[in-house]
């Protein structure tokens, strides 16, 4: 089949939407850090639409921290990508264009770095994951440890982090009397803005003092809230992408109708006027609703799907009593530790939560979701957790969840089989894991002793270690089926 390409657009299905607009006139506004899936059906969706109204100074040049899979993949075809959005079975497929280019960091940093000090560039940002950040996660400092802070720290003109290329070309753009760039975070943390602005002010610190107040005087940060589910890309999404547009594309991406944007309204250097975003003065409120509601449901039911033999959410989600599980842990638990949101229907939010839950067309794997759960959760389910201990409310539904992770990251399944476990920190929790055996007591003793996770006050607090431990130990001796069954009749 004919590969998608600047040359076979107008060879595309007539429903397929495309760009309209001039991509040889595109500048590089934006500089995109983690160019995965997430992006370009997110913020580049966005984009594409500012660019149709005839804005152009605002292309995207995507930067790959790690592997050159998705640079291979788009370059034969000049960076176009099809975004299949499918509920039931309604399938929609459109044309994203921003892409001015992709490049590989390992393989060249001094190009993206060249490219990042460029004055057309005004906005850089970024989609890493919690990971990404190099940072303790109970903190939400730097993490002056992190491997690649140590190496980005030797080597300021080669650096391999986030982190470290935004402060070397914050640098440059200084000494050059360039404007400092926006740094725009889009990925899942809570005031992921200030965490951000803390992580590079703190890098640059140690670089040298003067740069440090360079970036935390004159660099800003502002907090996004972005929300879409977009699922791994399949060989068969991939068939059922080109029998759409019939045109091969090797690199499309899944989503789900749904698209949020929630963004503080602060670009002293500029920014598009991206259709359909939400512009605001305080992001708070809207992140903590979707990262308790949203994200601390979609790992409850990971990790508890998973085990109890569910592939993808909206499998997990009709197993008997899941639903009414979460949706106990959403209202009992959750809700309540959640700002105001004057004027905002929150029970209607969360019923249109289990609409996307339960889409069946989106294929969202259990295991995908389950991934770096220890940079997840902390901001997921813990900081609930430490509120309502503090306000002397129990907390078993959370509880359930971190002891299904627990099981989870023990590495085992619960047929024997191993669990392929991907988190930042896989190998310590695997080796306290075996340390632990199967004891429910030593488990949670190992796992608790992670203070970059749990920190120090909760490990110590009898009403957080004992119903995790009871939990755990309910999970090893019925299994997650059954023990979602019991949990769902509390």
């Amino acid at each position: 089949m004919t590969r998608l390409s600047d040359r076979t657009l107008p060879s595309l299905a007539s429903s397929v939407r495309r760009p309209a607009y001039d991509r040889a006139q595109l500048k590089t506004g934006i500089v995109h850090l983690g160019i995965g899936a997430f992006h370009r059906a997110h913020l580049a969706v966005y984009t594409d639409d500012v660019l149709a109204s005839g804005d152009l100074g605002w292309g995207i040049l995507g930067a790959s921290l790690r592997s050159p899979d998705t640079r291979d993949a788009l370059l034969p075809q000049n960076g176009l990508y099809a975004v299949n959005v499918r509920a039931g079975d309604h399938d929609e497929v459109r044309v994203i264009g921003a892409l001015t280019g992709v490049v590989v960091v390992p393989e060249n940093p001094a190009a993206l770095l060249e490219r990042m000090t460029d004055p057309d560039v005004r906005i850089v940002s970024l989609t890493v994951t919690e990971k990404g950040y190099c940072h303790n996660p109970a903190t939400g400092e730097l993490d002056p440890n992190n491997p690649d802070v140590r190496h980005d720290l030797e080597h300021p003109a080669a650096p391999r982090s986030a982190p470290g290329l935004i402060v070397e070309a914050l640098g440059r753009r200084r000494a050059a009397g360039i404007a400092p760039f926006t740094v725009l975070s889009c990925d899942n943390l809570p005031s992921n803005g200030v965490v951000t602005k803390r992580v590079l002010a703190g890098l640059a610190s140690l670089r040298d003092a003067d740069l440090g107040h360079y970036v935390e005087g004159e660099v800003a940060c502002p907090s996004t809230m972005v929300d879409r589910i977009v699922p791994a890309t399949t060989d068969g999404d991939r068939d059922r992408v080109a029998a759409l547009l019939g045109l091969e594309d090797s690199w499309p991406v899944m989503a789900e109708p749904f698209s949020q944007w929630v963004i503080e309204d602060h670009f002293p250097a500029g920014r598009p006027d991206w259709p359909g975003a939400t512009f605001v003065a305080d992001v708070e409120p809207f992140e903590f609703m979707k990262l308790r509601l949203l994200n601390g449901s979609h790992s409850t039911m990971a990790y508890l799907g998973y085990l109890s033999g569910s592939e993808t959410i909206a499998d997990a989600v009709r197993q008997e009593g899941m639903e009414r599980l979460v949706r106990r842990l959403m209202d009992d638990e959750v809700t309540p530790t959640l700002p105001r949101l004057p004027g905002f229907d929150l029970a209607a939010y969360k019923d249109q939560l289990f609409q996307r839950f339960r889409n069946p067309a989106l294929k969202h794997r259990t295991w995908q979701v389950a991934m770096d759960g220890s940079q997840k959760l902390p901001n997921r389910l813990l900081g609930p957790a430490r509120e309502r201990i503090t306000q002397g409310l129990p907390i078993e539904r959370i509880a359930l969840c971190l002891a299904a992770w627990m099981r989870y990251v023990a590495g085992t399944d619960e047929r024997g089989a191993p669990i392929d476990v991907r988190d930042p920190l896989a190998t310590d929790l695997r080796a306290r894991a075996d340390a632990a055996g199967h004891d429910p007591d030593r488990i949670v003793d190992a796992l608790l002793g992670m203070r970059q996770m749990f920190g120090t006050d909760l490990p110590a607090e009898p009403r957080f270690r004992e119903p995790v431990r009871n939990w755990l130990a309910t999970l090893f001796e019925r299994g997650a089926a059954e023990t979602v069954r019991m949990a769902a009749a509390m």
